[in-house]
């Protein structure tokens, strides 16, 4: 049976008007003229013989024929695009990648410009996310992740370090700070609870039961822990420049957490994925070869 399925370019149009609540933003979005959108819609009414939007032109509101087409046209369009990227073999156009979010922000984005200047026609767009990855539901090229495994099957895996482990505090506290951080806040991460008993457990050393805080966010306990607020357990790669510049000091070692990080590819791989991958393995080699004499100093 053959399909009854209206100009796309008319459905794009309607589409993206709807999705912005005005024609102006859809005509930006799809690089055409507000007159090229609303006569595309206007074919569309035609076409479909009932109205899509009412009210005035400067206050336009989807009719109920509108809305439930707009609800249609959303996934659809969503799923025609990821099954588009997910042939597409370029370099140019955007590289989507998820990960954690803490990660992102103290280890990726300070390295990130020395892609972006090899590869300056590569859009590398960030998501913050550590759930498990899925890339037959997931629209992003590369996933980095932190963990012990098993990782999906139908990925690509590219190895970047293991994690270790430390507590951190702020240099102001440090004069203050006793081997069992007596007296000073024990910081707490919603998203890693257990991370003081693993350290303990891992290290040997006792720790004392201190008043402590507790944050939503890892990227909050770290902010507060360089504010001076206490101590927190951190991975090595969200506190190794804050060390090196003296924001934050180490009083113990930092020990494998038997965690560790890597990146997530696609098994079909496109060759921006391709690039951006082979330069996280890189970077990942020069920061644990920059780490190891820190490290084995402490």
């Amino acid at each position: 049976m053959a399909r009854k399925i209206p100009s796309l370019t008319a459905l794009r149009a309607f589409e993206a008007a709807g999705r912005h609540g005005r024609m102006t933003l859809a005509a930006d979005e799809l690089n055409v003229t507000h007159s090229a959108i609303s006569r595309q819609v206007q074919h569309l009414e035609d076409v479909l013989g009932v109205p899509l939007f009412e009210g005035p032109k400067n206050a336009l509101r989807l009719t109920d024929a509108g809305t439930r087409l707009l609800s249609g046209l959303v996934p659809a369009f969503d799923q025609i695009d990821l099954a588009v990227r997910l042939v597409a073999d370029t370099e140019d156009g955007p590289l989507d990648v998820s990960c954690p979010g803490t990660f992102t922000m103290r280890w990726l984005i300070p390295r990130l410009y020395r892609f972006q200047a090899a590869h300056p026609d590569i859009d590398v767009r960030l998501t913050s996310s550590s759930k498990a990855v899925d890339f037959s539901r997931d629209g992003f090229d590369v996933a980095i992740r932190v963990g012990s495994g098993p990782w999906p099957e139908a990925a690509d895996v590219i190895p970047l370090f293991s994690e270790q482990i430390g507590p951190v505090l702020a240099s102001s506290l440090a004069p203050m700070a006793s081997a069992s951080f007596a007296g000073i806040a024990l910081l707490h991460s919603k998203t890693r609870l257990h991370a003081w008993p693993d350290w303990c457990a891992r290290s040997g050393i006792a720790i004392g039961h201190a008043p402590g805080r507790e944050y939503e966010h890892f990227y909050f306990m770290l902010e507060a822990a360089m504010g001076g607020l206490g101590v927190c357990i951190a991975p090595w790669p969200f506190v190794a420049d804050d060390i090196r510049a003296g924001r934050l000091v180490a009083p113990h070692r930092f020990i494998g957490s038997g965690q560790d990080y890597v990146a997530l590819r696609r098994a079909r791989r496109h060759r921006k994925s391709s690039l951006f991958c082979a330069w996280l393995a890189m970077e990942a080699q020069a920061f644990t070869a920059a780490s190891e004499a820190v490290l084995l100093q402490r």
